[in-house]
């Protein structure tokens, strides 16, 4: 696909990295950049997520992609590479900002998710030239103030203590710009970076329509009511998803059932939509 070019002072999307501190003076992009400035935020985490970080990134992803959020991320493995998915499965936009000339793709394990992302209307973009001789993996924190200067705000949905997601939220602060970040567990190493940032001032999140609220209060309508199920069982287990629960066998212990009934259960919600199964024998509501 072809490269382009652009100042950032002559697109009503990019126009809002102009006033950043060190602002790219120019962008390289393949794919489509929106006609008009539209909310976005920038959503990064750890490379190593674990399996409370997958379900909160890809909801909250998913929930903002479907509310018409460009979701902005980095393209790396884990929690960028998430997003960006949970954007594209919602039927949303999705850009991601390399670290490299766009004549190179990296990781080039998700080499796949980038073309998916072109194919759905999103952007690759860059400040870096095609064949730049620069090593990207000294250009990464050079990148981060630009996936939050494209965004309104900054989601941090899992991070340790020594996570370099917490260079992006720095960039974020010295840009002006709002840090919502997910609780974790106090006592996961993973969740440590987060329940840090929230204890010096950022914004507790606990599903989409808290971030809304700050940068697109427009977009927020009614929540829609609670799927009922097709039968009793089927009501059963969405009330317990619903409260918190995941676990397939506390679910099966809790409803009393055999394994052939809840399976079977589980298995017409899932492809009626209601319910996501996160592996493990772990479920969702969608």
């Amino acid at each position: 696909m072809k490269i382009n070019k652009i100042s950032p002072d002559k697109s009503p999307f990019l126009q809002i990295t102009v006033n950043i501190p060190k602002p790219p003076k120019i962008l390289f992009y393949i794919g489509e950049l929106p006609g008009t400035r539209v909310p976005a935020i920038a959503v990064v985490g750890t490379r190593k997520p674990t399996s409370y970080g997958v379900e909160v990134t890809s909801q909250l992803a998913g929930e903002l992609a479907s509310k018409g959020v460009v979701i902005v991320s980095g393209l790396a493995l884990g929690t960028d590479a998430l997003a960006h998915k949970a954007a594209l499965s919602a039927g949303g936009v999705t850009m991601a900002v390399l670290p490299c000339g766009l004549d190179t793709i990296v990781p080039r394990t998700n080499r796949d998710l980038a073309i998916s992302i072109l194919e759905h209307g999103g952007a690759l973009l860059s400040e870096y030239p095609p064949n730049s001789t620069a090593s990207y993996k000294s250009n990464m924190l050079e990148r981060n103030r630009i996936v939050s200067g494209l965004s309104d705000g900054i989601l941090i949905t899992e991070a340790g203590a020594r996570s370099g997601t917490l260079n992006t939220a720095s960039h974020a602060l010295a840009q002006g710009k709002d840090v919502f970040v997910v609780p974790g567990n106090i006592t996961s190493p993973m969740s440590a970076g987060c329940n840090a940032l929230i204890k010096q001032g950022a914004t507790p999140v606990t599903c989409a329509a808290d971030i809304l609220q700050v940068i697109a209060p427009s977009l927020l309508t009614k929540q829609p009511a609670l799927a009922m199920g097709a039968s009793p069982l089927e009501a059963h287990i969405i009330e317990l998803l619903n409260s918190g629960l995941r676990d397939g066998d506390q679910i099966q212990n809790q409803l009393r059932v055999t394994t052939p009934e809840l399976n079977s259960a589980l298995t017409m919600l899932e492809l009626s939509g209601t319910v996501r199964a996160l592996g493990a024998n772990q479920w969702t509501l969608r």
